[in-house]
């Protein structure tokens, strides 16, 4: 009867805790703003997982970048203080820098390319992510990004000329922007309204939903009507948390990551359209570039700046590969029948 207990005792310690009926707490940290459409999609997926697992997955989230900067995060999960994290694109590359081929300026055209080439680059990215302890749940999309200014740009050299906010802690990025004749201030989220009302910054990049939720668009009245980019996140779980859970659960979780993703994906564009028109409705002037040579200019320039980050910012392969698909994927659309 007692090596019998042994044994139970024993095998019971190598099942993990999501087996066992153990409630599993997971503690998530992110940088969206509390109520916005990004915090209620992360709590209705932490609801999810909690009822998909009969209460033996929980979800706490800290939302408005209570826990520190994304690089604290990011610490703080590898000492299991914090077993998750929703990561803005700067989060990511503190990671692994091959994160900055998703921030590459004018690299993607439409939603459909961009999802088109993330299909592609996610198995590599998730096997980056997996060698750092980390798992991939979804793809956050934060809207097409614009540059709101305090005076109006029409011109990369008017875009030059203002000093513009960038996140901090990214030296090499910093570093870039000076390389290519730009004036960056690097400042933490928390301080770009502080910045604009001082004047320490006078241009940021942003989608417009982000810019009217936290009410930056007050000290910058103008956006130019070019978009730069996709902003893009990711939910990633500890892989020691992970473990913890079992396949079923894990399943489940990922079922629920995933519906998240498809949700964000078409609510947040609304939210964009809908909140240029009421920024403009308060005052904001939506800017175009003052000639079409200009825009052509503008154009080919960033072109040039996207191909600087190649092997710098970018690692080679990463960068190559995104291009090859890009180049796949427009290849395919010019020739199919439309």
């Amino acid at each position: 009867m007692t090596l019998l207990r042994v044994v139970v005792t024993l095998s019971l310690l190598f099942v993990p805790m999501g087996i066992i009926g153990q409630e599993v707490q997971i503690r998530l940290s992110t940088f969206v703003p509390e109520g916005s459409v990004w915090d209620k999609a992360l709590r209705q997926m932490g609801a999810d997982w909690r009822k998909s697992t009969q209460d033996r997955v929980r979800l706490v989230i800290f939302s408005g970048g209570q826990q520190g900067t994304e690089a604290d995060v990011v610490r703080r999960m590898r000492i299991n203080q914090l077993q998750a994290a929703a990561l803005t694109l700067p989060g990511l590359t503190d990671i692994d820098e091959a994160f900055n081929v998703l921030g590459i300026p004018f690299f993607f055209e439409s939603d459909e390319e961009l999802y088109y080439l993330l299909d592609k680059l996610t198995p590599t990215l998730r096997r980056l992510l997996e060698e750092k302890g980390l798992v991939l749940l979804n793809w956050g999309h934060g809207g097409w990004v614009h540059v709101f200014t305090t005076t109006p740009v029409k011109s990369m050299d008017d875009l030059k000329a203002v000093k513009l906010f960038t996140s901090a802690g990214d030296d090499k990025m910093v570093q870039w922007y000076k390389n290519n004749g730009f004036r960056p201030v690097a400042l933490t989220l928390n301080s770009v309204l502080m910045g604009l009302q001082t004047g320490l910054i006078e241009a940021y990049p942003s989608p417009p939903y982000l810019a009217m939720l936290l009410q930056w668009y007050k000290s910058t009245p103008y956006m130019l009507d070019v978009a730069l980019g996709p902003a893009l996140g990711a939910t990633v779980v500890t892989r020691r948390a992970w473990n913890r859970l079992s396949e079923e659960d894990r399943n489940r979780l990922l079922e629920a990551s995933r519906r998240v993703e498809q949700q964000l994906a078409t609510d947040v564009l609304k939210q964009d359209q809908a909140s240029i028109k009421q920024m403009e409705r308060r005052g904001l002037t939506v800017t175009s570039m003052e000639s079409t040579t200009a825009e052509t200019d503008f154009r080919k320039t960033a072109e040039s700046l996207a191909s600087s980050m190649q092997g710098v910012m970018v690692p080679d392969d990463i960068f190559n590969m995104a291009i090859r698909e890009r180049e796949n994927f427009r290849r395919n659309r010019s020739t199919s029948p439309r």
